[in-house]
């Protein structure tokens, strides 16, 4: 059975940084995309990073290109999200998700598994 445990998040100011930490379990770490998503109060949820495993290419949307950076320790199955320069529009709920990798297909798109969420606030 997959699962994911997220770990991280919180409050934090404008400028400031914050690491969220995804955990895996129950399946071949190698063989999957894992990705963040977010989604603020009234918007859609977004996919905001996703890192194939067994290659370390990533995706970054463009509204955390350059101050987000998604990395794996693969002995530790385990994928973190470092977010630097946070702004307050990066306030939502943050999940991880992990998708069976498959070249023919964009990264973290599919069925995915969820971790449970984690709150990030950023205040101004």
């Amino acid at each position: 059975e997959v699962q994911l445990v997220q770990s991280g998040g919180g409050l934090v100011q404008a400028g400031g940084s914050l690491r969220l930490s995804c955990a895996a379990s129950g399946f071949t770490f190698d063989d999957y995309d894992i990705g963040w998503f977010r989604q603020a109060p009234g918007k859609e949820r977004e996919r905001i990073s996703c890192i194939r495993i067994n290659d370390g290419s990533t995706f970054y949307a463009d509204s955390v290109k350059g101050r987000f950076t998604v990395a794996s320790v693969n002995a530790k199955n385990t994928v973190y999200l470092r977010m630097n320069n946070l702004k307050s529009e990066d306030t939502a709920v943050y999940y991880c998700a992990a998708y069976k990798a498959d070249s023919s297909r964009e990264k973290c798109r599919g069925l995915g598994s969820w971790g449970q969420g984690t709150q990030v606030t950023v205040s101004s």
